[in-house]
């Protein structure tokens, strides 16, 4: 079945369903920062941000609260 008979059986738009994110994965960060709180149980996402640029990686606390959770 091609793609364009698809799309319309199921009623939905072709850019949707070949939209590829470009988003970074940012699985290197994830993993220090799972690291960071494996060492420090009681520290909170703050503190953790606070630890992550003493080590010298810049990040948005805001982006830092949302891999944390």
């Amino acid at each position: 079945m091609s793609e364009r008979r698809a799309c319309r059986v199921i009623d939905t738009d072709r850019k949707g369903v070949r939209y590829r994110s470009t988003r970074d994965v940012d699985a290197e960060l994830r993993e220090k920062l799972r690291e960071l709180a494996n060492q420090r149980r009681w520290f909170g996402c703050r503190r953790l941000h606070f630890l992550l640029r003493r080590e010298g990686i810049m990040i948005n606390r805001k982006k830092t609260q949302r891999l944390y959770q």
